[in-house]
């Protein structure tokens, strides 16, 4: 068998502007919910969302290089990692803090604002902190990714279906709230479609090797949801401030992430079985958890 970093998914140029096309639908839907008021909660409630935003910018970042290090794992599996922990929050985060009885306005706060500037966070982080590790710095010289060309495709990605979304959430808020729900529905089945096909066609390769990833996928979700919370709560920030927080850390937008292997990446094996495992695994805990919480909150209603 190959090693890891030396697996390449093949991916033809149909199956990637069909992936290209379902993240800019993806980034749609969740348009349509935004308002520019969600922009401003920064400013009227500065602690709350620099927590959130410290815990996803800096600490998940740190906290997957820690992993790395502890975890010995392969360069191109480190920059998965890395990639995931640079993208903006996921697209069910919202609905996992509403559910668990979190502040959703904060959330979408966090959401908006990360998700807004992705186009120069994700580029720019990615190449900081992929570039402190020998291992991965080395890799992303030898793919010889090119951070504007990253950046071009990001706003053609995320901040233009983001603007046409709000600009229809604007002018026509009726038809937005009645399409939202179906739009992304929709867009969630055609995301894990695409993730299914892109690893069943190459099953061969990904079903040995996805042991290596199956459970450091699962410690650095997981160490990202109580990461949030905890930080939230040693900032001094209420329960429900913390939970939304735990959720915008512990929900990335993997559809980002999966786009950008495939564009800039050739489908490096080991980057697409992390961000691939991380975009179902991700929505999996993230409804497990806001559904332990909204059963503790039920529970101390009948108390």
């Amino acid at each position: 068998m190959e090693a890891i970093d030396d697996i390449i998914i093949d991916f033809s140029p149909d199956q990637l502007l069909l992936l290209n096309i379902c993240l800019g639908f993806i980034m749609f839907s969740i348009s349509l919910n935004l308002r520019v008021d969600d922009f401003l909660r920064l400013i009227r409630y500065p602690k709350s969302s620099l927590t959130g935003l410290t815990s996803q910018l800096l600490l998940l970042p740190v906290f997957t290089l820690i992993l790395i290090g502890l975890w010995d794992v392969a360069a191109s599996v480190a920059l998965g990692l890395i990639l995931v922990s640079c993208c903006p929050g996921g697209n069910i985060s919202n609905f996992s803090v509403h559910l668990a009885g979190g502040n959703t306005a904060l959330s979408i706060t966090l959401t908006s604002i990360v998700t807004m500037f992705a186009i120069v966070i994700t580029p720019v982080t990615f190449q900081f902190w992929a570039g402190l590790l020998p291992q991965t710095s080395a890799l992303l010289n030898e793919v010889a990714v090119d951070p504007t060309s990253m950046l071009l495709s990001i706003t053609y990605l995320i901040l233009l279906p983001l603007i046409a979304g709000m600009l229809i959430n604007h002018h026509y808020p009726a038809f937005s709230k009645k399409i939202s729900k179906p739009v992304q529905t929709l867009a969630l089945i055609i995301f894990i479609a695409i993730i299914v096909v892109a690893v069943y066609d190459n099953r061969a390769d990904l079903v040995y090797y996805f042991k290596l990833v199956f459970f450091l996928v699962l410690v650095h979700n997981g160490g990202a949801l109580l990461m949030g919370y905890y930080f939230g709560k040693l900032s001094g920030l209420d329960v429900a401030d913390s939970k939304a927080i735990s959720f915008e850390t512990g929900i990335q937008n993997a559809g980002l992430g999966l786009v950008l292997v495939f564009n800039f990446f050739e489908g490096l094996g080991g980057m697409l079985l992390v961000v691939a495992w991380w975009g179902i695994w991700d929505m999996v805990s993230a409804l497990l958890l806001a559904s332990f919480w909204r059963w503790r909150l039920n529970v101390a209603k009948k108390a």
